[in-house]
């Protein structure tokens, strides 16, 4: 009986480590700055790992054009380009922690925090 106390401070133990490294690693993701483009460069979005836009940038000979629906459709694909590679970045930092084991239970708090691959 003592013994099975001894695993659950073990267990307990680890489990304090993790919500530490997740911690530095929710810090790190704050601290990515992550661009995705479109058309060319045209179009750019700045987000960080955690996925909160930073930054916009569009080229002047855009508005220029007056082309309303490219600008729309450039603007989405950079977004998206952005927010692909910092879920990206994410689940890699992820990928530090657990050292690649399937964790049990980690998918979802990693779609709570945002940063699911299936967000």
């Amino acid at each position: 009986m003592l013994k099975g106390l001894g695993d659950i401070a073990s267990l307990m133990k680890q489990a304090k480590e993790m919500q530490g490294r997740m911690s530095e690693i929710q810090d790190r993701l704050a601290l990515m700055r992550i661009h995705g483009s479109a058309g060319g460069g045209m179009v750019t979005f700045e987000v960080n790992g955690k996925q909160d836009v930073l930054g916009c940038r569009i080229d002047p000979t855009l508005y220029d054009s007056g082309d309303r629906e490219m600008l729309e459709e450039l603007a989405v694909s950079a977004m998206n380009d952005a927010l692909h590679k910092s879920k990206q970045a994410a689940a890699e930092a992820m990928q530090e922690i657990t050292g690649g084991l399937n964790i049990p239970g980690l998918e979802g708090m990693m779609s709570k925090l945002g940063l699911g691959s299936g967000n």
